[in-house]
């Protein structure tokens, strides 16, 4: 080993062991500042450089190497001591003792400062890994929340979505899940029916069996759902979880038909717990199914659509896990933030003091009402517009208006001219209190007919003469209405009544006049149809029933006579003189005479009666329950009216009336043979007063009557 002397300095061997890589590195000045270093004689002195160098190092690069150059100050520091250490006990440590000194004063400064950096990168690295699992999670309510809304579409299967995860995961630790494969299945638990937002909702929400071509619809929810959650790019297997939850062990479920183990294990458990939750839920289709049941189902099918070994555990912990689902069910119920609607008025409708407000539970709740609300909706539109007839009609839309909006008593009024009729009653108080006819521009129904403005919780206690409605003495205290509003205008007004005050919400005034277009549509074609019928039934000058009518009344009246072994008869009618009246006063003064002598006749019979028009001037009047003496009675009856008729309008003696009759069942079993013999009888009665016979057709016809 050399030694070599510098004037003035202690002379140093040179150390086998000095650290002169303390403070090397990669970079090309860490290199140069080696070279340097190497390049200096006095020891002191290249410690002294080193610190030099190794603060322009630092310096260049505390942001990016602050670590490197904290361990390599602690480094250097001890490099200092290992050679002060070697020296110690030679002839010039006392004036070793300052640099030694001076090296360390030097050095804390850049110890403290790499320490400073190596704690802001740990504190920065401990922030990126919260900020990382906040990230995660946030990422996974989202997941969560969507899966919920979409959940909570349906408001028989709210709640669905949570039920199987938790099944689903804790079978899944039941049967060795790793961690990996365990967030898969508990994401595609809250997702697997994502897909079901491309199926129509008509026929999710149909409450009867499935068509063939319904179900081949329903059957690409896997496939659109794993589409949706590929784009996600989850750190694990989600997608083929949701792609796979309805294939079936034995290879025949959809959409790809897999079979065995080729399913994967999280699909595999997913399609048994999935099914379990559906048997034990109420559906639109079905009941819902004892748990004991339920589990029954699913267990005759392991082998064949489900894994045994997922059955096997199944059937053991289900008991616990319905407790499970139960209780995350309550605590997410108790723990829901609860909204209530801002009370306000609504510009347009009459209103008295403040309708309550709704009270929601949570948003799972309001989504389910509104997707609710749409379907009673679509239900109501539909059942309005199956039938014609307007009883049918009516009766259906206060069975379904009452799941929607809820009411002790119902009446819809019609409008004729300036008049409301009660056209369909609800209730037992307004069946004894509903008034038979409502001008418009009185009462509560006709203020609404002629402002054409809805009325809000109007009190109707005290108010029964103002109003013309149902009054509080009758136990009523509140009532809704809405005018119903046509093509050609008010049709109608519909009014809903509740015993409590300011029962009705403007939710319910919302859903009403949402619907009220759609109920006065209906009203108007239910009444052009019963106008149509009614046409297609009655002579339109004398308004009463024509020969269709006839028919079909008589042999109802037949078939209930045979039921009854009761008498019927049966008397055909023909104006005498009609010919003279049309030629001597014209036609217009004879259809005048045919209005009034059938109005006169009608008039003349017992209100069950029936009076028609055979056409010309014959008329037919059935008799149910008639024998001949009631016969020969209304008969004589009814010449006596047709005589004082024609003297009234013609102020002459031209008009009279011949009458002949037939009497079930002696003079017939059918309408047919009924109304040929009366006719028969009819005509000779006639050819006898023209022969002169006779003072009277119905005295001769009526003695031949009884002799017989």
């Amino acid at each position: 080993m050399s030694h070599w002397r510098t004037a003035g300095a202690t002379e140093f061997p040179p150390s086998q062991d000095e650290p002169e890589r303390a403070l090397s590195g990669p970079t090309q000045a860490n290199c140069l500042v080696e070279a340097q270093i190497g390049a200096t004689s006095l020891p002191v002195a290249r410690l002294e450089l080193r610190l030099q160098m190794g603060r322009r190092v630092m310096s260049r690069n505390a942001n990016a190497h602050g670590l490197r150059v904290a361990a390599g100050s602690l480094i250097g520091a001890l490099a200092v001591a290992l050679v002060c250490s070697q020296h110690w006990r030679s002839a010039n440590a006392g004036r070793l003792l300052p640099w030694l000194v001076l090296v360390v004063a030097a050095w804390l400064p850049v110890l403290y400062a790499g320490i400073r950096l190596w704690q802001s990168f740990a504190a920065r690295l401990e922030q990126e890994k919260h900020k990382a699992e906040e990230l995660a999670a946030l990422n996974l309510r989202v997941m969560e929340a969507l899966a919920l809304a979409i959940d909570a579409k349906d408001s028989e299967t709210h709640h669905h979505v949570r039920r199987v995860q938790v099944f689903a995961v804790e079978l899944g630790k039941e049967l060795g899940l790793r961690d990996e494969e365990l967030d898969a299945l508990r994401a595609a638990a809250l997702l697997h029916d994502i897909g079901k937002l491309a199926v129509p909702e008509h026929i999710i929400s149909k409450p009867g069996p499935l068509t063939p071509e319904e179900f081949e619809k329903l059957k690409i929810h896997p496939i659109v759902g794993a589409e949706i959650l590929e784009r996600i790019r989850f750190p694990y297997p989600v997608a083929p979880i949701v792609r796979a939850h309805h294939e079936r062990w034995d290879g025949s479920g959809y959409p790809d038909g897999l079979k065995g183990e080729q399913i994967p294990i999280g699909a595999r458990i997913l399609a048994a717990v999935d099914c379990l939750d559906a048997l034990a839920s109420d559906r639109r289709y079905r009941q819902a199914l004892p748990l004991m049941d339920a589990m029954e189902v699913v267990a005759a099918g392991a082998g064949t659509a489900f894994d045994p070994r997922v059955v096997e555990a199944l059937q053991r912990r289900y008991v616990e896990l319905e407790r499970m689902a139960q209780q995350q069910t309550l605590e997410e119920s108790a723990y829901s933030v609860r909204s209530r609607l801002q009370r306000g008025r609504l510009g347009d409708a009459a209103t008295w003091d403040n309708a309550p407000a709704e009270g929601r539970t949570d948003f799972l709740s309001l989504i389910a009402a509104a997707r609710e609300e749409v379907q009673m909706l679509f239900e109501l539109a539909h059942d309005l517009g199956a039938s014609l007839s307007l009883s049918e009609t009516l009766s259906v839309l206060a069975v379904r208006l009452k799941r929607m909006i809820p009411y002790d008593a119902i009446a819809v009024y019609v409008r004729r001219d300036d008049r409301l009729q009660p056209e369909y009653v609800k209730g037992e108080v307004l069946r004894t209190s509903c008034p038979q006819v409502v001008p418009v521009g009185q009462g509560l129904s006709g203020w609404v007919a002629e402002t054409r403005r809805p009325v809000l919780n109007a009190p109707t206690s005290g108010r029964s003469l103002a109003w013309g409605d149902p009054s509080g003495d009758q136990g009523l205290s509140s009532a809704l209405a809405v005018p119903l509003e046509g093509v050609s205008g008010v049709v109608g007004v519909l009014a809903l009544y509740r015993r409590d005050a300011d029962a009705f919400t403007r939710d319910h005034l919302r859903l009403l006049l949402a619907i009220s277009p759609k109920i006065a549509l209906s009203i108007e074609n239910a009444l052009r149809y019963r106008q149509a019928e009614t046409s297609a039934a009655t002579d339109a000058l004398t308004g009463l029933p024509n020969t269709r009518s006839l028919f079909l009344h008589l042999d109802r009246e037949l078939a209930r006579a045979r039921r009854t072994h009761s008498p019927l008869a049966v008397l055909v009618c023909d104006l005498d003189g009609f010919k003279q009246v049309n030629d001597r006063f014209g036609h217009l003064e004879g259809n005048r005479l045919l209005k009034a002598v059938a109005a006169g006749m009608r008039d003349a019979c017992r209100e069950y009666d029936f009076v028609a028009r055979m056409g010309g001037d014959e008329f037919v009047v059935v008799l149910p329950g008639a024998g001949a003496a009631e016969a020969h009675t209304t008969a004589a009856r009814l010449a006596a009216v047709t005589r004082a008729t024609g003297r009234r309008l013609l102020a002459v003696d031209l008009l009279s009336l011949s009458v002949g009759w037939a009497l079930y069942p002696g003079d017939g079993a059918d309408a047919e043979q009924l109304l040929a013999e009366a006719d028969r009888r009819m005509y000779r009665a006639k050819r006898s007063r023209y022969a002169g016979a006779s003072t009277g057709s119905v005295e001769l016809e009526a003695q031949t009557l009884l002799i017989q």
